[in-house]
């Protein structure tokens, strides 16, 4: 009588091979770096196929993750399939792959021993069901660990070297700038912005104020949103605006070019040392005396704003401080007091018939040569023909602001008054509003 044999098959174990990349330097080319993995790890599963090990189709690729972290979508998939109990064997190329921090793969560890799942590595071989397995996984995923920690503090050191060097080591873009060849150069159109938003904030002390203004404007950042408090904060407090590269709160020259002066910048933040609530207080009171340290009597006195409350309503007036302080004078004095409503409206009706001058527009020309080549003449005397118009949408604190940049001194007699213009307020007025008028054509 014979006896039959019956040959045992070896148990199927269904391999998923996973594959990781930190960088996607090279993804694009046909034969990647992923690729090359993968390969190695079928050549591997198809070695232990008289064990019963067969890969499964399905992919997990990470192509551009670091392994320092466990957000990664192909690897979130392979554990989901692990607990649905469709894998039975993870095979990598090296365990770094799969993750290059400890107190991580303890954690998935502890995922493949719940769901009685083996981890292979092509080039490592070792078991993970044994002690001396676990001891030897330990050992090389804290090398796998000290390499990524090292690899870290280079970069750190690097980058902290190369700001000292004031380079450019990339990130959000600045207005005023654009990045060729990894260096930061001036885009002038939005310089120009950015120094009137210096200039102004000087003269408003108020951001709240200027972001309103702004926004009236239509002036825009550089990713084409309106202009709020927030953003003027952090633009404000921008250091690289001085030509400067700044790294955990130290300053280092700069390799670019500064846009607004070390002046401009010291007057900006003058301001915001003191408190938002004593810089309200400050704007309310001197937007109520819009010719407040400016205006004078023919013999020179200067004229102070006072103010009387009838029922409701509250007057402003213009006094000398003769009259007040009851000094004699001689001569043609001109008034001692004066309806502040009365001579605040005299003086913008002069400011607009004086801006519209040759005399004026020859100034700007002349201010424009010297001192502020980045100003195109023509386009400067086109927005000041059009300042009649610009006026009348400003808010009453601009309109402060622009009287305080125009106007030196008023003096007023029994003839009348006389308006002394700055300048070179002249010249920032005109800048101003050839950069309100650009932006305005480019919408």
């Amino acid at each position: 009588m014979s006896k039959s044999s019956v040959v045992q098959m070896p148990k199927r174990s269904r391999c998923a091979i996973y594959t990781r990349k930190s960088t996607e330097e090279g993804l694009d080319m046909e034969f990647n770096s992923l690729d090359a993995q993968r390969e190695a790890c079928e050549a591997y599963v198809a070695s232990q196929r008289s064990e019963g090990w067969a890969a499964i189709r399905e992919r997990y690729d990470d192509g551009g993750f670091s392994g320092g972290t466990l957000e990664r979508p192909a690897l979130k998939q392979l554990l989901k399939d692990i607990e649905a109990g469709l894998i039975d064997v993870i095979v990598v190329y090296k365990i770094d792959r799969l993750s290059r921090s400890l107190m991580d793969f303890a954690k998935l560890v502890e995922v493949f021993d719940r769901n009685n799942v083996t981890f292979v590595s092509v080039t490592q071989s070792f078991n993970t069901t044994t002690s001396m397995g676990r001891l030897t996984l330990n050992i090389l995923l804290s090398f796998a660990q000290f390499e990524r920690e090292v690899i870290g503090e280079r970069i750190r050191d690097k980058f902290a070297a190369s700001r000292k060097r004031g380079m450019w080591m990339g990130g959000f873009v600045p207005m005023g700038y654009d990045v060729r060849d990894r260096k930061l150069v001036v885009n002038e159109t939005e310089a120009q912005t950015v120094r009137m938003i210096f200039e102004r904030f000087v003269a408003l002390g108020s951001a709240s104020t200027l972001a309103r203004a702004l926004q009236a404007e239509r002036v825009l950042n550089k990713r084409g949103k309106r202009i709020d408090k927030g953003f003027l904060y952090k633009l404000l407090r921008n250091r690289v605006y001085l030509g400067e590269a700044v790294h955990k709160g130290t300053s280092y020259p700069g390799e670019h070019t500064a846009i607004i002066t070390q002046d401009l910048w010291d007057g900006v933040h003058a301001i915001l040392k003191e408190s938002p609530r004593s810089r309200g207080a400050k704007n309310r009171r001197g937007s109520e005396a819009l010719l407040k340290g400016m205006i004078f009597t023919a013999a020179g006195t200067a004229m102070t704003p006072t103010y009387t409350r009838k029922g409701e309503r509250l007057y402003h007036y213009y006094v000398s401080m003769d009259a007040i302080r009851n000094r004699e004078t001689d001569g043609d004095t001109g008034p001692a007091r004066l309806p502040g409503a009365m001579v605040e409206e005299a003086v913008i009706a002069e400011l607009r018939r004086l801006v519209a001058t040759p005399d004026v527009a020859a100034r700007v020309i002349e201010t424009c040569r010297q001192a502020d080549h980045r100003l195109d003449e023509r386009a400067a005397i086109e927005a000041l023909r059009d300042f009649k118009g610009i006026w009348e949408r400003l808010i009453p604190a601009e309109q402060s602001r622009i009287v305080r940049l125009l106007v030196q001194r008023v003096t007023v007699s029994s003839q009348g008054l006389a308006v002394d213009l700055r300048n070179n307020g002249i010249a920032m007025l005109a800048r101003e509003l050839t950069v309100t008028t650009q932006m305005r054509a480019a919408e």
